[in-house]
C-alpha cells in the first residue's frame, strides 16, 4: 500500500479543541448536575459509537459483541478496587485486558464472514454474563444477583467531576483517533477490505491483520469508555452489562447519525441521549421503540442525519473545508 501523509488544519484542531475546554468548565461553572450528566453520557457513546463505526461502517466487521469488551474492563476496574489497586491503572488495565481478550478472540470469530460472524460475536457478551453470574472473583458480600460488586477504595470517593472530565477526553479522543486511522495506510486497507475483500487481499493486503488491529482498537477504547462508566456508576453487575441494551445504543448512535461517516457518531450520540431520558418512562418498551426507530432511519435515510445534511450546500463547503 502507499504511504499516504497525515495533514489536520489548524482550524479543525481548533473545532476539537474550543468546544472540549467550553464543556470542561461545565462543572465549575454551576450548571445544573443534570447538565453534566448528559455531556457524560453523550461522551461515553460517541467513543463507543465511533468504535463500532470504525468496525462495521469503514471495516464491514458488524460485531454485535461490544457490551463484552465494556464489561470485561469494567470489571477488571471494579475488582481491582477491591484487590487493593489503584483505580487509575484499574481502568486503563482494564482497558489493556479488553484489548488482548479482542485479540484472542479474533482467532475464532474472523473464521467466520457476513451474518455468520454477526451471530458469532453476538454470543460472546450472553456468554460472559453467564460466566459473572456463576464466579465470584472476590470475597465479602455480593450487592445483588449474581457477581454484583461495588466500587472500593479510594475510587468511591473520586469527585464527578474528575469521572466527568475523563468521559470527556475520551470521546473527544475517539474522534481524533477515528481522524488518524481512516487517513493512514490502515485505513486506505480497511476501505480496500470494506469494498472488496478478495481483491484487496490479491492486491497484497494482510486482511487478518489489519482486522485484527482495528478489532483490537476498538475492544481497547470501548472498554476504557465502559470502565470510565462503570466508576461512576460506583456498581457493576453482570445483567445490565453484559446487555443487548449497549449494542441497541451503539447501532443507534451510528445508523441515526450516519454510518460509514466521521460526523454519523456525534450527531447519532446526541439524538441517542435524548431518546436516553425520554423513554426512561418506557423502560418496559424501550428497545422495542429504538428497534422500530433503527428500521425506520435504516429505510428511509441509510445515511442517517449526516447524509440529509450532505444534501445542502452550506455543509458540503464546510466539511470540504474541513479536509483540506
Amino acid at each position: 500500500m502507499m504511504g499516504t501523509k497525515m495533514r489536520i488544519k489548524p482550524t479543525v484542531l481548533l473545532g476539537y479543541l474550543v468546544p472540549t475546554v467550553l464543556l470542561a468548565f461545565l462543572p465549575m461553572a454551576g450548571f445544573p448536575r443534570a447538565w453534566t450528566l448528559y455531556v457524560f453520557l453523550f461522551a461515553i457513546y460517541l467513543a463507543m459509537a465511533n468504535m463500532w463505526n470504525l468496525l462495521a461502517g469503514y471495516s464491514g466487521l458488524v460485531s454485535l459483541c461490544q457490551p463484552a469488551f465494556l464489561g470485561i474492563a469494567g470489571y477488571a476496574m471494579v475488582i481491582g478496587t477491591w484487590l487493593g489497586i489503584p483505580w487509575g491503572i484499574g481502568l486503563l488495565g482494564g482497558a489493556v485486558i479488553a484489548g488482548v481478550f479482542a485479540l484472542l478472540l479474533s482467532n475464532a470469530v474472523f473464521r467466520l464472514t457476513g451474518v455468520y460472524f454477526s451471530i458469532g460475536t453476538l454470543v460472546v457478551p450472553e456468554a460472559l454474563r453467564m460466566v459473572f453470574y456463576l464466579w465470584r472473583p472476590v470475597g465479602g458480600a455480593l450487592q445483588g444477583g449474581g457477581s454484583g460488586y461495588m466500587v472500593k477504595g479510594a475510587a468511591a470517593l473520586l469527585p464527578p467531576s474528575y469521572i466527568y472530565w475523563m468521559a470527556l477526553l475520551v470521546g473527544v479522543g475517539s474522534m481524533i483517533i477515528m481522524r488518524i486511522v481512516l487517513r493512514s495506510n490502515l485505513g486506505l486497507g480497511l476501505a480496500a477490505i470494506r469494498d472488496n475483500e478478495r481483491s484487496a487481499a490479491a492486491c497484497g493486503v494482510d486482511v487478518f491483520r489489519l482486522k485484527v488491529y482495528t478489532f483490537v482498537i476498538s475492544a481497547t477504547i470501548t472498554g476504557l469508555a465502559g470502565g470510565i462508566y462503570f466508576l461512576n456508576m460506583g456498581y457493576i453487575e453482570p445483567s445490565a452489562t453484559f446487555n443487548v441494551k449497549w449494542t441497541m445504543a451503539i447501532l443507534l448512535a451510528t445508523v441515526i447519525g450516519g454510518i460509514r461517516t466521521e460526523e454519523g457518531p456525534f450527531f447519532g450520540s446526541l439524538v441517542t441521549v435524548f431518546l436516553y431520558f425520554l423513554l426512561a418512562r418506557y423502560s418496559g418498551y424501550s428497545l422495542l421503540i429504538q428497534g422500530v426507530i433503527l428500521i425506520v432511519i435504516m429505510l428511509l435515510s441509510p445515511q442517517g442525519i449526516v447524509g440529509m445534511l450532505r444534501k445542502m450546500r452550506w455543509y458540503r463547503n464546510l466539511t470540504a473545508y474541513s479536509e483540506g
